[in-house]
């Protein structure tokens, strides 16, 4: 069952209602950057459904609404990847 614009939306708040106040500033800066390192985890906000992905090659995404595991501490990321897992 394909899932309402306005749940995706909720979602995404849910999801950044896990991150700190100072997380929220290194994801911001995270943005900027023009592509993701080899390896490199991220949660893309507009695509909830994908879960974790790991940057793969050169085809780098648009980092505009990205997690990178990076940017957010260990107990965040831990709390981000088990509610993806919650639907």
């Amino acid at each position: 069952m394909a899932r309402s614009a306005s749940s995706a939306q909720i979602e995404k708040e849910d999801i950044l209602a896990l991150l700190t106040d100072a997380e929220i500033g290194k994801v911001s800066m995270a943005e900027t950057k023009k592509s993701l390192a080899r390896g490199e985890q991220f949660v893309d906000l507009d695509d909830l459904a994908a879960g974790v992905q790991m940057m793969e090659g050169s085809g780098a995404p648009d980092t505009h609404d990205l997690i990178v595991r990076s940017a957010v501490g260990t107990k965040t990321w831990s709390n981000i990847v088990e509610r993806l897992k919650a639907g």
